[in-house]
């Protein structure tokens, strides 16, 4: 059964190709992409996120997720134009934790706590207040370090004593 089968399909492309259907195709005469590399069990979801231009942290697990969002808020909201915006990001964020934390999905038990908003808050205005250092680099050479008193190390004031 099998044998007849595919002496159709042979059959077939053989037709398909004396009527002409495979010439001039698209990527024709082009070298097949990762030929020759090892095989890779994951190749089609790395060319699928590297196609959609998507990033890798969506394979991760949600737990994982959730953390690399928690440490990725202070640079998150140091744009933001408001304090009402920063509170608002950090309650969405917040409102996402809790919801995993009540029905926490399959993947590893990590430690994920809700965001503190007057944490973030906190920072944020101090970095808006921080003026920004607009030093040159002959400014920074003209000023000399501070004067340092050569320190001891450890071991020799320890031998000292006994």
């Amino acid at each position: 059964m099998t044998e007849a089968w595919e002496a159709s399909v042979e059959a077939k492309i053989q037709d398909a190709v004396q009527r002409g259907e495979f010439d001039n195709l698209p990527g024709m005469g082009k070298p097949i992409p990762g030929r020759g590399a090892p095989y890779d069990e994951a190749w089609w979801i790395k060319s699928f996120l590297e196609r959609e231009a998507l990033p890798s942290d969506l394979l991760l697990p949600t737990s994982l997720q959730l953390r690399r969002r928690i440490e990725q808020v202070p640079d998150e909201v140091r744009d933001l134009p408001t304090e009402q915006s920063v509170r608002d990001f950090v309650g969405q964020l917040n409102t996402q934790i809790v919801a995993w934390l009540r029905f926490p999905d399959d993947g590893p038990r990590v430690a994920v706590r809700p965001v503190n908003t007057e944490d973030v808050v906190r920072r944020w205005r101090a970095e808006r207040a921080r003026p920004e250092v607009t030093t040159t680099v002959t400014e920074a050479a003209a000023v000399p370090p501070p004067a340092r008193r050569p320190r001891r190390s450890w071991w020799r004031r320890w031998r000292r004593r006994g």
